[in-house]
């Protein structure tokens, strides 16, 4: 008696246990957050074959790493990270063997709503969800020279980007007031205003292309009290033809935005900064250069409203300074 009461008593929770560990197992095995990294081929031999299912997938809230592979190819259609989905990382094959690609612009009809799409409408892809990563891959609006057109919109409140090549015209890349992005060995090409909104943002050893007759770079609407616009650290800066560049002109008139220690292309004009013919902007935006280097780094012949920073100036743009606790590329 007294034996079988001892196996009835230890049986129970040995059981208990045993299915508690089945049950944990059947999660992993069914969700493969807990799992592994998913793998998105176009082929249908990975998880997924479109980068919007993977997306979709990944549970609402998520709070671990959800690394998102993508195999070598071609992707045409818009994308979008929504709010819901945090956490996530997409890593390409590399910048030219992962295409995200899609060709809507403002004019376009969006036959949804047979309304224009306008500019915040026509980006190939959206990116809300926070603490958001894409490494290795381009992401490219190809509508040509249409007007607005956007490759890439961000309104994380947290994003990075690392060896990612943005390709497009006018208005490339939007990021958004109260986001903050680390953009680290990328290629960013276009036309007008092609980086473009009131973000924080730090640009390291970032090749920058400008295409056209006249070119600018930036266009920042840096909410008056931000500390930080646009921060261009060790920029490369190339374009078509001699002094057909400006290195920004505020859309709002608190812009600001600086470039530390670049490589500037004879295509950079001698004034620099442009005023996009609002005289009292001079007075509220911050445009500074220090170290510049190059036929389009003329310091003494810039416009007398920019700003020659000091060294010690120069020393206070720092990625602690600039992202705070958003390190994503720190070394481990």
């Amino acid at each position: 008696m007294l034996s079988n009461l001892f196996h009835w008593s230890f049986a129970r929770p040995r059981r208990r246990w045993r299915q508690a560990a089945l049950l944990i197992t059947l999660a992993v095995l069914a969700n493969p957050v807990l799992a592994k990294d998913w793998l998105v081929a176009p082929d249908g031999s990975g998880d997924f074959t479109t980068l919007q299912q993977a997306l979709d997938a990944v549970p609402d809230g998520n709070r671990t790493r959800q690394v998102i592979r993508l195999r070598a190819g071609f992707y045409p259609g818009v994308v979008t990270v929504g709010k819901a989905k945090s956490m996530v990382s997409i890593v390409g094959a590399g910048a030219g063997a992962t295409v995200l690609s899609w060709n809507n612009y403002a004019d376009r009809i969006d036959p949804k709503t047979g309304k224009a799409m306008r500019t915040s409408g026509s980006s190939t892809m959206y990116v809300y969800g926070d603490h958001f990563i894409a490494e290795d891959l381009t992401i490219e609006n190809t509508a040509g020279n249409v007007g607005q057109a956007l490759a890439l919109s961000v309104q994380a409140p947290h994003a990075a980007f690392r060896n990612v090549r943005l390709l497009g015209n006018q208005d490339t890349l939007y990021t958004h007031v109260g986001s903050v992005i680390h953009f680290k060995d990328c290629y960013i090409e276009g036309t007008i205003d092609f980086i473009f909104g009131g973000a924080t943002a730090l640009f390291d050893d970032c090749t920058i292309v400008a295409k056209g007759r006249i070119s600018y770079v930036t266009a920042a609407s840096t909410p008056e009290g931000q500390r930080f616009g646009y921060v261009f650290r060790r920029a490369i800066v190339r374009g078509e033809g001699i002094g057909t560049t400006y290195l920004g002109r505020p859309w709002r008139p608190y812009a600001r935005t600086v470039f530390l220690d670049s490589d500037l292309g004879s295509n950079v004009v001698v004034p620099g900064w442009h005023n996009w013919d609002k005289p009292d902007a001079e007075a509220t935006t911050y445009y500074g250069e220090f170290g510049s280097r190059g036929p389009g780094a003329a310091p003494e012949e810039r416009v007398t409203w920019s700003h020659h920073l000091s060294g010690e100036e120069a020393a206070a743009y720092t990625e602690q300074a600039i992202l705070g606790d958003w390190q994503p590329f720190a070394a481990p």
